[in-house]
Protein backbone atom coordinates (compact mmCIF):
# COMPACT_ATOMS: atom_id res chain seq x y z
CA UNK A 1 0.00 0.00 0.00
CA UNK A 2 1.24 3.31 -1.09
CA UNK A 3 0.59 6.41 1.64
CA UNK A 4 0.73 9.71 1.00
CA UNK A 5 1.99 12.74 3.21
CA UNK A 6 0.12 15.86 1.62
CA UNK A 7 1.28 19.32 2.43
CA UNK A 8 -0.51 21.35 4.02
CA UNK A 9 -2.69 24.70 2.06
CA UNK A 10 -4.65 26.36 5.65
CA UNK A 11 -2.42 30.05 6.34
CA UNK A 12 -0.69 29.25 9.48
CA UNK A 13 -0.54 26.03 9.05
CA UNK A 14 2.72 24.66 10.29
CA UNK A 15 2.43 20.66 11.03
CA UNK A 16 2.60 17.73 8.91
CA UNK A 17 1.01 14.56 9.37
CA UNK A 18 3.99 12.10 9.01
CA UNK A 19 7.37 13.11 9.92
CA UNK A 20 10.63 11.39 8.91
CA UNK A 21 10.84 9.20 12.18
CA UNK A 22 7.43 8.12 11.93
CA UNK A 23 7.56 7.53 8.17
CA UNK A 24 10.53 5.26 8.64
CA UNK A 25 8.71 3.28 11.09
CA UNK A 26 5.73 2.37 8.31
CA UNK A 27 8.23 1.72 5.84
CA UNK A 28 10.43 -0.36 8.01
CA UNK A 29 6.93 -2.27 8.72
CA UNK A 30 6.64 -3.01 4.69
CA UNK A 31 4.44 0.26 4.12
CA UNK A 32 5.83 2.78 1.13
CA UNK A 33 5.82 6.31 2.26
CA UNK A 34 5.51 9.05 -0.65
CA UNK A 35 5.55 12.68 0.46
CA UNK A 36 4.84 15.62 -1.03
CA UNK A 37 7.66 17.86 -1.84
CA UNK A 38 7.90 20.58 1.09
CA UNK A 39 5.25 19.13 3.30
CA UNK A 40 7.97 19.38 6.48
CA UNK A 41 9.39 22.18 5.79
CA UNK A 42 7.71 24.67 8.44
CA UNK A 43 8.20 21.63 11.05
CA UNK A 44 11.76 21.94 10.19
CA UNK A 45 11.71 18.21 7.79
CA UNK A 46 13.52 18.22 4.87
CA UNK A 47 12.74 16.01 1.98
CA UNK A 48 16.23 14.76 2.19
CA UNK A 49 15.21 13.79 5.94
CA UNK A 50 12.32 11.93 4.59
CA UNK A 51 14.46 9.90 2.12
CA UNK A 52 16.60 8.75 4.36
CA UNK A 53 13.83 7.18 5.94
CA UNK A 54 12.97 5.49 3.17
CA UNK A 55 10.20 7.62 1.97
CA UNK A 56 9.92 8.99 -2.12
CA UNK A 57 9.06 12.54 -2.95
CA UNK A 58 6.77 13.75 -5.04
CA UNK A 59 6.95 16.60 -6.87
CA UNK A 60 3.18 18.15 -6.51
CA UNK A 61 0.33 17.02 -5.34
CA UNK A 62 -1.24 15.46 -8.84
CA UNK A 63 1.55 13.55 -8.40
CA UNK A 64 1.17 11.93 -5.24
CA UNK A 65 -2.58 12.20 -5.28
CA UNK A 66 -2.38 9.80 -8.39
CA UNK A 67 -0.04 7.33 -7.01
CA UNK A 68 -1.07 7.12 -3.01
CA UNK A 69 -4.08 5.14 -2.28
CA UNK A 70 -4.01 6.20 1.34
CA UNK A 71 -3.55 9.80 2.60
CA UNK A 72 -3.03 11.56 5.52
CA UNK A 73 -3.46 14.96 6.62
CA UNK A 74 -3.78 17.36 9.38
CA UNK A 75 -6.64 19.86 8.49
CA UNK A 76 -9.74 18.72 6.72
CA UNK A 77 -9.21 18.87 2.57
CA UNK A 78 -11.11 22.09 1.34
CA UNK A 79 -13.76 21.61 -1.38
CA UNK A 80 -10.73 22.21 -4.18
CA UNK A 81 -8.74 19.26 -2.27
CA UNK A 82 -11.49 17.01 -2.04
CA UNK A 83 -12.22 17.36 -5.52
CA UNK A 84 -8.52 16.12 -6.33
CA UNK A 85 -8.68 13.20 -4.77
CA UNK A 86 -9.28 10.34 -7.23
CA UNK A 87 -12.24 8.41 -6.43
CA UNK A 88 -11.96 5.22 -4.43
CA UNK A 89 -8.77 6.60 -2.00
CA UNK A 90 -8.62 6.43 1.47
CA UNK A 91 -7.72 9.51 3.64
CA UNK A 92 -7.10 9.77 7.65
CA UNK A 93 -7.14 13.06 9.17
CA UNK A 94 -8.53 15.46 11.02
CA UNK A 95 -12.39 16.28 9.64
CA UNK A 96 -14.47 18.08 12.34
CA UNK A 97 -17.18 15.92 11.30
CA UNK A 98 -19.67 17.19 13.41
CA UNK A 99 -19.70 20.88 12.84
CA UNK A 100 -19.22 20.61 9.35
CA UNK A 101 -21.17 17.41 8.33
CA UNK A 102 -21.50 18.58 3.86
CA UNK A 103 -17.45 18.11 4.07
CA UNK A 104 -18.55 14.10 4.91
CA UNK A 105 -20.92 13.55 2.82
CA UNK A 106 -18.69 15.25 0.06
CA UNK A 107 -16.19 12.68 0.53
CA UNK A 108 -18.60 10.21 0.28
CA UNK A 109 -20.04 11.59 -3.16
CA UNK A 110 -16.13 10.87 -3.91
CA UNK A 111 -16.24 7.67 -2.36
CA UNK A 112 -13.64 8.53 -0.44
CA UNK A 113 -13.28 6.10 2.87
CA UNK A 114 -12.76 8.80 5.35
CA UNK A 115 -11.46 8.73 9.04
CA UNK A 116 -11.79 11.43 11.13
CA UNK A 117 -9.14 11.28 13.91
CA UNK A 118 -11.33 13.14 16.05
CA UNK A 119 -13.84 10.46 16.70
CA UNK A 120 -11.36 7.94 18.21
CA UNK A 121 -12.83 6.35 20.60
CA UNK A 122 -12.06 7.33 24.50
CA UNK A 123 -10.47 3.86 24.96
CA UNK A 124 -7.00 2.75 26.75
CA UNK A 125 -5.90 0.53 23.07
CA UNK A 126 -6.46 4.16 21.11
CA UNK A 127 -4.52 6.27 23.71
CA UNK A 128 -1.93 6.26 21.64
CA UNK A 129 -3.74 7.26 18.71
CA UNK A 130 -5.47 10.28 20.15
CA UNK A 131 -4.97 13.03 18.27
CA UNK A 132 -7.01 15.76 20.49
CA UNK A 133 -5.09 14.77 23.43
CA UNK A 134 -1.93 15.77 21.83
CA UNK A 135 -2.85 19.00 20.25
CA UNK A 136 -4.93 19.70 23.65
CA UNK A 137 -1.48 19.36 25.07
CA UNK A 138 0.81 21.66 22.93
CA UNK A 139 -2.30 24.05 23.12
CA UNK A 140 -3.00 24.42 26.52
CA UNK A 141 0.71 25.05 27.14
CA UNK A 142 1.06 28.11 24.42
CA UNK A 143 -2.13 29.42 25.43
CA UNK A 144 -0.76 30.24 29.04
CA UNK A 145 2.73 31.46 27.27
CA UNK A 146 0.01 34.02 25.26
CA UNK A 147 -1.52 35.17 28.21
CA UNK A 148 1.78 35.62 29.66
CA UNK A 149 3.11 37.87 26.70
CA UNK A 150 0.11 39.77 26.69
CA UNK A 151 -0.52 40.59 30.49
CA UNK A 152 1.47 43.45 31.65
CA UNK A 153 2.99 41.87 35.16
CA UNK A 154 4.67 39.45 35.90
CA UNK A 155 3.27 35.78 36.69
CA UNK A 156 5.98 34.61 39.52
CA UNK A 157 6.58 36.33 42.94
CA UNK A 158 9.54 38.28 43.08
CA UNK A 159 11.49 39.14 45.78
CA UNK A 160 13.32 42.21 44.38
CA UNK A 161 15.78 45.05 45.87
CA UNK A 162 12.52 47.59 44.24
CA UNK A 163 9.95 45.61 46.32
CA UNK A 164 7.52 42.66 46.07
CA UNK A 165 5.59 42.00 43.16
CA UNK A 166 2.84 39.65 43.94
CA UNK A 167 2.31 36.43 41.51
CA UNK A 168 -0.55 36.55 39.18
CA UNK A 169 -3.88 34.84 39.69
CA UNK A 170 -4.89 32.02 36.67
CA UNK A 171 -8.26 30.87 36.25
CA UNK A 172 -8.77 27.97 34.36
CA UNK A 173 -11.78 26.73 32.64
CA UNK A 174 -12.46 23.18 31.94
CA UNK A 175 -10.26 21.07 33.52
CA UNK A 176 -9.50 18.24 30.40
CA UNK A 177 -6.18 17.57 28.55
CA UNK A 178 -5.78 21.42 27.87
CA UNK A 179 -6.70 22.73 30.92
CA UNK A 180 -4.68 20.66 32.91
CA UNK A 181 -1.56 21.09 30.45
CA UNK A 182 -2.60 24.92 31.27
CA UNK A 183 -2.35 24.49 35.16
CA UNK A 184 0.47 23.14 35.17
CA UNK A 185 2.28 25.55 33.31
CA UNK A 186 0.95 28.65 35.08
CA UNK A 187 2.11 27.10 37.87
CA UNK A 188 5.66 26.59 36.65
CA UNK A 189 5.70 30.18 35.28
CA UNK A 190 4.85 30.86 39.26
CA UNK A 191 1.12 31.91 38.91
CA UNK A 192 -1.45 31.16 41.87
CA UNK A 193 -3.81 28.97 40.00
CA UNK A 194 -7.39 28.18 40.26
CA UNK A 195 -9.85 26.26 37.54
CA UNK A 196 -13.42 25.01 37.07
CA UNK A 197 -15.02 21.92 35.83
CA UNK A 198 -18.59 20.75 35.47
CA UNK A 199 -16.82 16.87 36.32
CA UNK A 200 -16.15 16.32 39.79
CA UNK A 201 -13.92 13.39 39.08
CA UNK A 202 -11.22 16.38 37.96
CA UNK A 203 -10.96 17.47 41.40
CA UNK A 204 -7.82 15.61 42.74
CA UNK A 205 -6.37 16.27 39.47
CA UNK A 206 -6.76 19.59 39.78
CA UNK A 207 -5.55 20.02 43.10
CA UNK A 208 -2.26 17.69 42.07
CA UNK A 209 -0.76 20.27 39.61
CA UNK A 210 -0.72 22.57 43.01
CA UNK A 211 -4.09 24.48 41.90
CA UNK A 212 -7.30 25.11 44.02
CA UNK A 213 -10.90 23.51 42.37
CA UNK A 214 -13.52 25.91 42.44
CA UNK A 215 -16.74 23.47 43.22
CA UNK A 216 -20.27 24.29 42.51
CA UNK A 217 -22.39 23.14 46.26
CA UNK A 218 -24.66 20.54 45.17
CA UNK A 219 -24.06 20.70 41.41
CA UNK A 220 -24.71 17.39 39.50
CA UNK A 221 -21.91 15.49 37.97
CA UNK A 222 -21.41 16.38 34.40
CA UNK A 223 -19.73 14.31 32.73
CA UNK A 224 -20.32 11.18 30.22
CA UNK A 225 -19.48 7.78 29.65
CA UNK A 226 -16.71 9.21 27.48
CA UNK A 227 -15.46 11.20 29.75
CA UNK A 228 -16.22 14.26 28.23
CA UNK A 229 -18.45 16.85 29.71
CA UNK A 230 -21.92 16.45 29.03
CA UNK A 231 -23.95 19.58 27.54
CA UNK A 232 -25.28 21.62 30.30
CA UNK A 233 -29.25 23.16 30.35
CA UNK A 234 -29.83 27.42 30.45
CA UNK A 235 -29.77 27.26 34.14
CA UNK A 236 -27.04 25.25 34.91
CA UNK A 237 -24.94 27.68 32.99
CA UNK A 238 -26.38 30.41 34.77
CA UNK A 239 -25.51 29.05 38.31
CA UNK A 240 -22.05 28.86 36.94
CA UNK A 241 -21.92 31.92 35.50
CA UNK A 242 -22.83 33.67 39.23
CA UNK A 243 -20.62 30.74 41.10
CA UNK A 244 -17.55 31.94 38.64
CA UNK A 245 -18.69 36.01 38.95
CA UNK A 246 -16.16 36.59 41.31
CA UNK A 247 -13.12 34.22 40.49
CA UNK A 248 -12.96 35.98 37.25
CA UNK A 249 -13.14 39.36 38.27
CA UNK A 250 -10.22 38.84 41.09
CA UNK A 251 -8.30 36.66 38.18
CA UNK A 252 -5.09 38.56 35.64
CA UNK A 253 -5.78 35.85 33.74
CA UNK A 254 -8.30 33.25 32.51
CA UNK A 255 -7.74 30.64 30.17
CA UNK A 256 -11.06 29.36 28.69
CA UNK A 257 -11.26 25.72 27.48
CA UNK A 258 -14.69 24.08 27.89
CA UNK A 259 -15.94 22.09 25.08
CA UNK A 260 -18.66 19.80 24.26
CA UNK A 261 -18.00 17.61 20.82
CA UNK A 262 -20.23 18.48 18.17
CA UNK A 263 -21.75 21.43 19.91
CA UNK A 264 -21.31 25.45 20.63
CA UNK A 265 -18.76 26.00 23.53
CA UNK A 266 -21.31 26.83 26.55
CA UNK A 267 -20.69 30.58 27.38
CA UNK A 268 -18.94 30.74 31.00
CA UNK A 269 -18.11 34.16 30.74
CA UNK A 270 -20.60 36.80 30.31
CA UNK A 271 -19.01 40.68 28.96
CA UNK A 272 -20.35 41.97 32.02
CA UNK A 273 -17.79 39.52 33.73
CA UNK A 274 -15.25 40.65 31.49
CA UNK A 275 -15.69 44.62 31.88
CA UNK A 276 -15.46 43.21 35.65
CA UNK A 277 -11.77 42.43 35.36
CA UNK A 278 -9.15 44.54 36.32
CA UNK A 279 -7.55 46.80 33.34
CA UNK A 280 -4.67 45.02 31.77
CA UNK A 281 -6.35 41.23 31.90
CA UNK A 282 -5.90 38.97 29.56
CA UNK A 283 -8.57 35.93 28.10
CA UNK A 284 -7.34 33.52 26.33
CA UNK A 285 -10.22 31.33 24.91
CA UNK A 286 -9.37 27.88 23.18
CA UNK A 287 -13.24 27.62 22.28
CA UNK A 288 -12.90 30.45 20.06
CA UNK A 289 -13.30 28.13 17.04
CA UNK A 290 -16.28 26.59 18.45
CA UNK A 291 -18.03 29.79 19.18
CA UNK A 292 -16.33 30.61 22.50
CA UNK A 293 -16.54 30.56 26.33
CA UNK A 294 -16.84 34.00 26.37
CA UNK A 295 -19.39 36.40 25.15
CA UNK A 296 -17.04 38.90 23.17
CA UNK A 297 -14.43 36.21 21.72
CA UNK A 298 -13.87 36.76 17.93
CA UNK A 299 -12.26 33.29 16.50
CA UNK A 300 -8.91 34.56 14.68
CA UNK A 301 -9.04 37.83 16.89
CA UNK A 302 -7.41 39.59 19.32
CA UNK A 303 -10.77 41.86 21.26
CA UNK A 304 -10.09 44.95 23.33
CA UNK A 305 -13.16 44.79 25.48
CA UNK A 306 -13.36 47.31 28.54
CA UNK A 307 -9.75 47.09 28.56
CA UNK A 308 -9.28 43.90 28.43
CA UNK A 309 -7.38 41.89 25.85
CA UNK A 310 -9.80 38.51 24.40
CA UNK A 311 -7.19 36.63 22.45
CA UNK A 312 -9.25 33.84 20.10
CA UNK A 313 -6.96 31.49 19.10
CA UNK A 314 -8.06 28.69 16.63
CA UNK A 315 -4.70 26.78 16.11
CA UNK A 316 -2.56 27.25 18.44
CA UNK A 317 -1.04 23.90 17.89
CA UNK A 318 0.52 24.95 14.93
CA UNK A 319 2.58 27.88 17.03
CA UNK A 320 4.82 24.82 18.30
CA UNK A 321 5.22 22.38 14.67
CA UNK A 322 8.34 20.91 15.69
CA UNK A 323 7.07 19.26 18.85
CA UNK A 324 2.78 19.11 17.68
CA UNK A 325 3.74 17.30 14.77
CA UNK A 326 5.91 14.59 16.76
CA UNK A 327 2.72 14.12 18.58
CA UNK A 328 0.59 14.07 15.51
CA UNK A 329 2.68 11.61 13.25
CA UNK A 330 2.94 9.44 15.89
CA UNK A 331 -0.53 8.97 16.72
CA UNK A 332 -1.14 8.82 13.08
CA UNK A 333 1.17 6.30 12.55
CA UNK A 334 -0.15 4.36 14.88
CA UNK A 335 -3.42 3.85 13.70
CA UNK A 336 -2.16 3.73 10.56
CA UNK A 337 -0.40 0.52 12.00
CA UNK A 338 -4.09 -0.72 12.97
CA UNK A 339 -5.45 -0.23 9.71
CA UNK A 340 -2.81 -1.52 7.53
CA UNK A 341 -1.93 -5.51 7.02
CA UNK A 342 0.19 -7.14 4.63
CA UNK A 343 0.29 -3.81 3.04
CA UNK A 344 -3.51 -4.19 2.32
CA UNK A 345 -6.33 -1.92 4.04
CA UNK A 346 -8.08 -3.48 6.90
CA UNK A 347 -11.37 -2.95 7.48
CA UNK A 348 -12.32 -4.32 10.35
CA UNK A 349 -15.94 -3.03 11.13
CA UNK A 350 -16.72 -4.97 14.58
CA UNK A 351 -13.66 -3.43 15.84
CA UNK A 352 -14.41 -0.19 17.50
CA UNK A 353 -11.24 1.41 16.54
CA UNK A 354 -11.92 0.82 12.66
CA UNK A 355 -15.52 1.52 13.19
CA UNK A 356 -15.19 4.66 15.49
CA UNK A 357 -13.52 7.01 13.62
CA UNK A 358 -15.01 5.89 10.14
CA UNK A 359 -17.13 8.66 8.47
CA UNK A 360 -17.65 7.68 4.65
CA UNK A 361 -17.26 4.59 3.45
CA UNK A 362 -18.45 2.86 -0.47
CA UNK A 363 -20.11 6.11 -1.34
CA UNK A 364 -22.10 6.58 1.94
CA UNK A 365 -21.87 8.49 5.12
CA UNK A 366 -21.87 6.01 7.75
CA UNK A 367 -21.39 7.85 11.47
CA UNK A 368 -24.37 7.48 12.71
CA UNK A 369 -23.73 11.23 14.63
CA UNK A 370 -23.12 13.02 11.08
CA UNK A 371 -25.61 11.30 9.11
CA UNK A 372 -28.30 12.90 12.19
CA UNK A 373 -26.32 16.26 11.56
CA UNK A 374 -26.83 15.95 7.71
CA UNK A 375 -30.69 15.89 8.43
CA UNK A 376 -31.09 18.09 11.21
Amino acid sequence: MIVGVLRETVAGETRVALTARAARGLVEAGVEIRVQAGAGEASGIADADYEEAGAAIAADASTLLEAAELLVKVQPPTPEEIAAIPEGRALVCTLAPLSDPERIRALAERNVTAFALELMPRITVAQSMDVLSAMSTVTGYQAVLVAATALPKFFPLLMTAAGTIKPARVLVLGAGVAGLQAIATARRLGAVVEAFDVRAAVKEQVESLGARFVEQPDAEDAEDAGGYAKEQTADQLEAQRRLLGERIAEADVVICTALVPGRRAPVLMTEDQVKAMKPGSVVVDLAAGQGGNCEVTRAGEIVDAHGVQVHGPVNLAAAKPVDASNMFATNVANYLSHLIADGQLVLDLENELTSGPLVAHQGNVVNEAVKAALEA
